[in-house]
């Protein structure tokens, strides 16, 4: 999960936020570069580098153009329709309700569901790993889960303003570990790692890994909730969003490499924490403090994070009537939404104490969350063509280039990447039944709400005239609203 998408949103009211655009493109980068900080990257990339050696550049250049894909069809989307909502916003005039629900859903509660608690879990090995059985099991993470619910419940933010200072520290480290690994005495050369395991030992079979390298590059459309505070949203969104991405591309490519050359890529491959292997090859006991340090921030940002952003995605839906009623209930004092608070704490805390006990469930929660954010942004592109059809002289401040192709190509190698999602074949059906089950059940549930409590069509489209946000003159009446 995206780390950096914490922004003050407790504080954020209709008229403050429509009246003072303040965050420029810096902030914005600072959200985007942000989800770096993830301890599920630094868990995937290394072990994706150490399936493929130095074949791995293949899988991160894909996903790194398929995150621009979708970083094109979100700038679209959110400045054809500038509210400061979620992607259910931009789904339910593109293709209908029951598409709505399931794209967040399956982006945003879904993969809190499995990421949150990979990240939660990842805390409590790395703590175990450095100060061995100092606690009882899932003491930690239960605890800092716990603690930032009781936080969001009484509207307490501690990360908001600190969230560009924690991107920009948590990415020189990354760096600092890429380039310490380099530049130490123990490293390798590059000669002579292809001359023993050859440049790309995987040969076109290295493309399956793009799945686990699209992890690396998921959650940079978070600026996007906040195109109504951005100065010069035209430029800022787009620009903050493909800036960070190339900048994330490089800083895992240097992250990667590093490791290469001083971990053998056999144990970065079978390893459960390889960045805890890495940062204690190159940084010896010191490396321990810095991952344990690195770990923890990581993790809460992350949290916090999510708990102040998702439920405010729920209560959004359930003010649309996209969900249940019972998610728009607030706090009196606090203004919170409790309910929705609750609700996401719960269903990140269920896979911590099923799977706690198990190192492995690691890869099994963030693959079958890449799963079901893939999907996410397959319908973020979906929703750029169908608008395009429907509504071809809209106001669109931004258009994505060589249209549609960015949007074909997104489709393909996202539907690509979910088929291929499995590193290794005995990972497959736990992936696919995890994913499919939690996947299967939001869509039952969202086909018998928006037919029997909506009492609407599954795919029929709202009208954009009647989006919030959008104002009626900026769309041909003419020719777009047939």
């Amino acid at each position: 999960m995206d780390s950096s998408s914490s922004v003050p949103l407790q504080n954020v009211t209709p008229t403050s936020v429509g009246s003072r655009r303040r965050l420029g493109l810096s902030a914005l980068l600072a959200v985007a570069v942000g989800l770096v900080v993830s301890q599920g990257v630094m868990v995937l990339m290394l072990q994706g580098v150490g399936i493929a050696g130095m074949g791995f550049v293949i899988p991160l250049t894909l996903a790194w153009l398929l995150a621009l894909s979708y970083a094109c069809s979100f700038s679209e989307l959110a400045l054809m329709i500038p509210r400061a909502g979620s992607l259910s916003s931009y789904t339910e005039v593109a293709i209908g309700q029951f598409p709505a629900i399931l794209a967040t859903f399956s982006g945003y509660v879904v993969v809190a569901m499995f990421a949150l608690s990979a990240e939660l879990l990842l805390m409590e090995f790395i703590i175990d790993k450095v100060y061995p059985h100092a606690m009882p099991p899932l003491s930690v993470a239960l605890g800092v889960l716990c603690l930032f619910t009781v936080l969001n419940l009484f509207n307490i933010d501690i990360f908001s303003r600190l969230q560009t200072v924690l991107a920009l520290v948590m990415t020189v480290m990354l760096l600092v570990m890429g380039l310490g690994a380099v530049t130490s005495e123990g490293a390798g050369s590059i000669s002579t790692l292809v001359a023993t395991s050859g440049w790309n030992p995987l040969g076109l079979g290295v493309i399956a890994l793009t799945a686990m390298a699209v992890w690396g590059f998921v959650g940079a459309e978070f600026v996007c909730p906040l195109v109504e505070e951005t100065r010069r949203p035209e430029r800022n969104i787009p620009a903050s969003m493909m800036i960070g991405l190339t900048v994330i591309f490089v800083i895992i490519c240097l992250y990667c490499l590093g490791a290469l050359l001083t971990v053998p890529q056999a144990e970065l491959a079978s390893n459960g924490l390889p960045h805890y292997l890495f940062a204690t090859t190159v940084f010896g006991e010191a490396g321990q403090v810095f991952l344990v340090s690195a770990a923890i921030t990581a993790t809460c940002s992350t949290l916090n994070s999510s708990l102040a952003a998702i439920p405010r995605m729920l209560l959004g839906m359930a003010r649309s009537g996209q969900a249940f009623g019972v998610f728009k209930l607030r706090g009196k004092r606090s203004g919170a939404p409790w309910v929705a608070v609750l609700f996401v704490a719960a269903v990140t805390g269920l896979p911590l104490l099923l799977m706690h006990d198990n190192p492995d469930a690691i890869n099994l929660l963030l693959l079958a969350a890449a799963l079901a954010w893939l999907l996410a942004y397959i319908i973020t592109h979906i929703n750029v063509i169908a608008l395009r059809r429907r509504y071809p002289n809209a106001h669109r401040p931004f258009r994505t280039p060589f249209y549609p192709l960015p949007q074909l190509f997104g489709i393909a190698g996202m539907l690509f990447a979910i088929w291929h999602v499995s590193p290794s074949p005995e990972m497959t059906v736990p992936i696919f039944a995890s994913a499919g089950v939690v996947l299967g059940i939001v869509s039952l549930i969202a086909v018998v709400w928006v037919k029997c409590v909506m009492r609407k069509p599954l795919f029929k489209p709202e009208p954009l005239a009647a989006v919030p946000g959008t104002s009626s003159e900026k769309i041909n009446k003419q020719g777009d609203l047939q």
